[in-house]
């Protein structure tokens, strides 16, 4: 490759600030050392031109880039590297023309190779003019930016595939506000949500799509506030339609900085909830309808229950009452007024129980259900329960039997423990009058398991999964009495002493109700395993 540099003598500084010129050697050396680097350079193509466009010299990145070795190509005219079309609309010469009046030409554009594949290049082409401004011919720099190219043409068709799901997705706005809010995008669901189309609203403030009580309170603003101190803004609300309807949505508003954390604006995402609120409502309005049917359902139960025990009792106590006042002086009957009175006991002990169940209930409400945990015995428990139940059982000709051979010993709240034994025996009771009741306790997987069965009317399949649930009885209450509260408690007791309760039941043959309890205290922290099926009684 030909040194541009004439034969004069180079100027160099010299010590004694005087201009100095290099030798003829020197020049020669520094032309050498430049066509060494020149041929080196692989990333580049660097080839000289004459000034007519032929090429007069061509390096290692011209022929690794275009596919020639410099003896095919030096003396050929630089139009070879044009595509077919660019030659036949005379751009080669074109751009020498525009180096010449300009001094340089730069492009990116397609260009041949030897194969004749083509490669997207970046061109610089310089004019190169000699001491008298002569031109001499061109210096032509070229880069391979196909990767380059083809990186940007997968983002950009990324972008606009981007852009039309987003503009086309109708199940969301989805648009995007400028830093003061106000809306510069608009997709196609953001028009049929709201109802404007892109060129009303492009422009206008989102706050439009607020309720005007909330626009005067500066909600609007305050979420934008929001949305830029911690990146995003999210909430339900009511929104307002281009046609003044309200709709109930959901609302994300996302802030975008860009790399120098400067706010560019905000990307916002609303989508339209109102059937799912209006589901949700109906679904709260029929649980409230539910909760007032069964307030009602209890008060008429409670007032027939409480009411139960305090007819007899008013009976016996007027039927005393008359007694004393009829013979005054006389010898009063013992036996008789002895009988009266265990009966009036009776039932204000029933009364009392009705009362200390609600009471529990309340408790359990407002998580006030105290436990006071002891060391005792589950075993010696249940026996001291089916013997003050003997009398009971006996009347209503259920003959009840315990297993329970050895202590099992825990750390639980005696009282507590000792109602949840109670509910499941009266229940027992209940429902299987006049067949054998048999309660169990053992120790089974480290577990204490209590398990009383009977043999009676059973519980429904679709009704076993209520029978915890407070006021619910899967009986007639015209056959059956009681609040329908005794299960519910000792469920919510047994829980609360980390343990499970399970029922088991075939109607027409028995239920099994089975509790299982950790009985050390550290195990308070662990509930016991729920297996698929309690153990067997």
């Amino acid at each position: 490759m030909r040194s541009p540099l004439d034969d004069s003598p180079s100027p160099s500084s010299t010590s004694g600030g005087d201009i100095a010129y290099a030798g003829p050697h020197a020049i020669r050396d520094m032309d050498a050392q430049l066509r060494l680097f020149i041929d080196s350079v692989k990333d580049y193509a660097i080839l000289t031109l004459d000034p007519a466009g032929y090429i007069m010299s061509w390096n290692t990145g011209a022929e690794r880039i275009k596919g020639y070795r410099a003896e095919e190509i030096l003396g050929q005219h630089f139009s070879r590297f044009y595509p077919p079309e660019d030659i036949a609309s005379g751009k080669p010469q074109m751009d020498l023309e525009i180096v010449n009046r300009e001094g340089r030409f730069e492009e990116e554009g397609w260009r041949v190779r030897k194969d004749g594949s083509l490669f997207w290049a970046n061109i610089v082409i310089t004019s190169m003019r000699d001491s008298q401004g002569q031109l001499v011919g061109y210096g032509k720099v070229t880069r391979d930016f196909t990767e380059r190219k083809q990186t940007q043409e997968h983002l950009q068709q990324s972008e606009e595939r981007f852009r039309l799901l987003v503009e086309h997705i109708q199940d969301y706005a989805i648009y995007m506000l400028d830093p003061e809010g106000r809306v510069s995008t608009w997709n196609a669901g953001a028009e049929r949500f709201k109802q404007y189309k892109a060129d009303e609203i492009i422009g206008q403030h989102f706050s439009r799509f607020f309720p005007p009580e909330d626009v005067a309170r500066g909600k609007p603003w305050h979420a934008l506030q929001v949305a830029a101190r911690e990146g995003h803004f999210e909430e339900e609300a009511w929104r307002i339609r281009k046609d003044g309807s309200l709709f109930w949505a959901s609302v994300v508003l996302t802030a975008l900085y860009d790399s120098q954390g400067n706010l560019r604006g905000f990307a916002k995402v609303t989508r339209d909830i109102t059937q799912r609120k209006q589901t949700q409502e109906r679904r709260e309005l029929e649980m409230l309808r539910d909760a007032v049917r069964a307030r009602d359902e209890f008060l008429s139960v409670a007032s027939h229950e409480l009411k139960t025990p305090l007819t007899p009792l008013q009976l016996k106590l007027t039927a005393l009452l008359r007694t004393v006042e009829n013979n005054p002086s006389a010898t009063l009957p013992v036996e008789r007024i002895a009988r009266d009175l265990e009966v009036a006991r009776r039932q204000v002990r029933k009364l009392s129980d009705l009362i200390e169940d609600l009471l529990d209930v309340s408790r359990i409400s407002v998580g006030q259900l105290r436990l006071d945990r002891a060391p005792m015995d589950l075993a010696s428990l249940a026996r001291d329960v089916v013997v003050r139940y003997a009398p009971q059982s006996a009347q209503v000709g259920c003959s009840v039997t315990l297993e329970a051979p050895t202590p099992v010993e825990g750390n639980w709240d005696r009282a507590r423990v000792d109602q949840v034994i109670t509910n499941l025996l009266t229940n027992a009771l209940k429902y299987g009058a006049g067949k054998p009741v048999h309660v169990r306790v053992r120790k089974e997987a480290g577990l204490a398991v209590l398990s009383v069965r009977d043999e009676g009317i059973g519980i429904s399949q679709e009704d076993q999964p209520r029978v915890f649930e407070r006021f619910v009885r899967a009986v007639s209450e015209r056959n059956y009495g009681g609040l329908g509260l005794g299960l519910f408690i000792t469920q919510q007791i047994v829980e609360a002493l980390h343990g499970t309760v399970q029922v088991r039941s075939t109607p027409g043959e028995g239920s099994t109700f089975t509790v299982m309890l950790p009985p050390d205290m550290d195990a308070e922290t662990q509930a016991p395993p729920k297996p698929d099926a309690p153990p067997e009684p």
